[in-house]
């Protein structure tokens, strides 16, 4: 019993060291787009309606990027374990390529949607008020694969402060560039919600390239890292990392897609409620860096003690807890204080009651979800990511879109309708993930 408790203490010692960092890391990720709302919500409602919007189309390639690249993290880690630095210069050179790919093939994806913004189901001024924001932003997509590559490189060789303080200068980079583009401070020309999109785009090459610099100039990651970046690209090598992280971002792809799904739908209810939307989509998504922080160094301690089922069982309750603990806080602050939260990122009454209404069903859905992504994060360390991604995809579109539809338009809910759909579908995955999790490690 004594030695049963001795492993957990240093189980939650370990993780929580490993997801410190990462969680931190995720949370500047988020930055960028939190401070656009705040920024944007002080022009007007329409503007912030807008923006959520183009967010609603922008988050579902980025959040598929994040679990195709998590492969990266996958590959660099199990060679670092081998001391094989040959096979972690090629995972990372040949992911370099595939990220590139990534971003761009999402690029032309969402040109291709453009002529359709229109047909979406939002208000008309909504839709083209989003136009500019749009395109800019999707470019942005091409420098967000870059960095997500490069940071996930870096955190599975144990280096991710680093990566921490240029993502966090890129976001301090972003705030100021929004006030000179968006307000037209220092005598730059005032650009409104354009602004917000080419301080983004900027700062996320800056990232990319400051990055770059980093691994160039540290000597300590020179062993791990490309001499060559440009050498000739390896296309079997870049096939295994995409068919490692392909189910994994089909995974992320059902959750955010559903998100982005909610989002279109409560457009119909007007730019209020899309505002709304928007404000408690932003709160929530920073909560959740903190259980997915945490998911992701699950993924790599249960990876470390493949075959022993012992150590895999205290990781998988240890993480649990650690994941549940977060998650009630969350849901406490989201419950309790959700007029304030809401109040931090505009002061119309109207759209902070009824963002604080949001984030209260959000507070309920926290621990479900934090639960979902643990679990999820534990069976990616089991190399088990084809079967959970059927069951997300199940959960989120087979009972969470329509619960919610049902909710928003047949009971009079509207927006509140919606995200109590969303609750149920996360409540559902968690289950299914968590049970097939236990089962495997018994």
């Amino acid at each position: 019993m004594l030695h049963q408790s001795s492993m957990t203490v240093r189980e939650i010692k370990s993780i929580i060291a490993l997801a410190i960092p990462l969680v931190i890391g995720q949370l500047g990720q988020m930055l960028l787009g939190v401070f656009d709302t705040i920024m944007v919500g002080k022009v007007g409602v329409l503007d912030l309606a807008a923006l959520s919007f183009a967010n609603s189309l922008f988050i579902v390639p980025f959040v598929f990027a994040i679990g195709i690249l998590t492969c990266i993290s996958i590959r660099t880690s199990t060679a670092r374990g081998q001391k094989n630095q040959g096979e972690a210069r090629s995972v990372c050179r040949n992911g370099f390529y595939l990220s590139i790919i990534i971003g761009t093939v999402f690029f032309l994806a969402a040109l291709a949607a453009f002529p359709f913004l229109h047909s979406m189901g939002q208000p008309d001024d909504v839709a083209t008020r989003s136009e500019g924001y749009y395109l800019i932003v999707m470019a942005s997509l091409i420098p967000c694969a870059m960095s997500l590559l490069l940071k996930n490189h870096a955190d599975a060789l144990d280096r991710p402060w680093p990566a921490f303080w240029i993502f966090m200068g890129g976001v301090a980079l972003n705030i100021l560039l929004n006030a000179a583009l968006i307000f037209g401070q220092w005598g730059f020309p005032q650009m409104g919600l354009k602004g917000a999109a080419i301080a983004t785009l900027v700062a996320r090459w800056v990232i990319v390239v400051a990055m770059m610099l980093w691994f160039r100039f540290d000597r300590s990651l020179h062993p791990w890292t490309p001499t060559h970046w440009l050498k000739k690209p390896d296309w079997s090598e870049i096939r295994s990392l995409n068919k490692l992280g392909l189910p994994a971002g089909l995974q992320t792809l059902a959750e955010v897609s559903t998100f982005a799904a909610a989002g279109l739908i409560i457009g119909a209810f007007g730019a209020e409620a899309l505002a709304s939307h928007q404000i408690a989509l932003q709160s929530s998504g920073m909560a959740f860096m903190i259980p997915l922080g945490i998911s992701m160094a699950l993924t790599v301690r249960i990876g470390e003690v493949h075959g022993d089922h012992t150590r895999q069982r205290s990781i998988v309750k240890t993480g649990w807890f650690l994941t549940l603990l977060c998650s009630f806080t969350t849901a406490a602050i989201f419950i309790f204080s959700g007029k304030l939260v809401a109040s931090l990122f505009i002061d119309i009454p109207e759209i902070i009651t009824l963002a604080a209404s949001l984030l209260i069903v959000s507070g309920i859905f926290q621990i479900v979800d934090g639960l979902q992504v643990a679990s999820t994060g534990l069976l990616r360390g089991l190399h088990d990511t084809k079967i959970p991604a059927k069951m997300a995809i199940l959960s989120y579109w087979a009972v969470g879109i329509p619960a919610g539809y049902c909710l928003a338009h047949f009971a009079g809910l509207e927006a509140k309708g919606m995200w109590w759909g969303l609750a149920l579908g996360l409540g559902i995955a968690s289950i299914l993930l968590s049970t097939r999790l236990w089962r495997k490690i018994r």
